[in-house]
């Protein structure tokens, strides 16, 4: 039982997504920093292998060196990924050998990949599932067969730990929507949060979920600089920040709260709170990340597109 799962272009994002699969099929090798042994993080699926559940994982790169580095990264994760079969300028033999494919090079060399010889007819009838930004479903559609079932999914660097989050395009109706809407879910599912939606927001969701752990830490980072600017030792600072920004988030995530509730609550009148508060607004911070996000989302509505000249 089980499918074969094929990571075309495993570079950055194909790790942390295959790395996070690998990780939630195994649950005794997960372990968490003390300071964060609270968090309950995604729970790891249990029970015996299905037909929605990878047994084989084979990861493409484009040279031996690269090769290398990734049975290293990936042997490191145990038996399962050790068991990785990675494969250096070998992108057809590997499709051929897949079930399910994983599109995760870069937007600008989406076309090439998939118009190597051979490689459209290797993907006849299968599941291709592109994480590129800026790549259109309807440009994936031209570069392969009308029987291949193309889906788009934006997931971010912290799969890699399992609190990621993945946004999947709508499944269209088709006789196996069922089992390749449990493939979906298993496998971005086991590595964080995972939701559907409409294609037509993907760009935004690109700049929001996927650049937004860069601009959070931007924000974390300058919090532990705020301290240590008032005498906090440097690893104190950032685990008071970065445990904060988590407690934060998870009272929205996990308790419903909005955002406005909880910095409401720890406002007091005349307040130390209140007095920082005040000075983020004299910043223009909500302005300034809220502009991050919009041109973040036109920037990557133009990754995946043709170079003007």
């Amino acid at each position: 039982m089980g499918y074969t799962l094929c990571v075309l272009g495993c570079g950055t994002m194909g790790i942390a997504v295959l790395s996070g699969v690998i990780e939630s099929l195994q649950p005794t090798t997960f372990h968490a920093a003390k300071w964060e042994s609270h968090t309950p993080g995604t729970l790891t699926p249990t029970g015996p292998p299905d037909a929605s559940a990878p047994a084989r994982f084979i990861a493409c790169v484009s040279r031996e060196d690269s090769a290398a580095r990734l049975r290293s990264t990936f042997a490191a994760l145990g038996p399962r990924g050790a068991a990785v079969e990675v494969h250096a300028a070998q992108n057809l033999q590997a499709v051929q050998n897949a079930d399910v494919v994983l599109l995760c090079c870069k937007p600008q060399l989406a076309h090439t990949i998939l118009g190597e010889p051979g490689l459209k007819e290797a993907l006849d009838g299968k599941l291709l599932i592109s994480i590129l930004a800026g790549v259109t479903m309807a440009q994936i559609n031209a570069w392969v067969l009308p029987s291949t079932k193309v889906i788009r999914a934006m997931p971010n660097t912290p799969c890699k730990i399992r609190e990621g989050m993945t946004v999947v395009s709508t499944l269209p109706l088709s006789p196996t929507a069922d089992l390749d809407r449990a493939i979906i879910l298993k496998i971005f599912s086991s590595i964080g949060r995972c939701r559907f939606l409409d294609e037509k927001h993907f760009d935004a969701c690109t700049a929001l979920s996927g650049s937004g752990p860069a601009f959070a830490c931007i924000f974390l980072e300058a919090m532990a600089d705020g301290g240590v600017m008032m005498g906090l030792p440097r690893a104190e600072a950032l685990e008071l920040a970065a445990q904060t920004l988590q407690g934060a988030a998870r009272m929205v995530l996990q308790g419903g709260a909005h955002p406005a509730q909880i910095k409401d609550a720890v406002t007091t009148p005349g307040g130390c709170t209140i007095a920082g508060l005040l000075a983020m607004e004299d910043g223009r911070v909500r302005s300034t990340i809220a502009r991050a996000i919009q041109i973040a989302t036109e920037r990557a509505s133009e990754l995946g597109q043709p170079a003007k000249k």
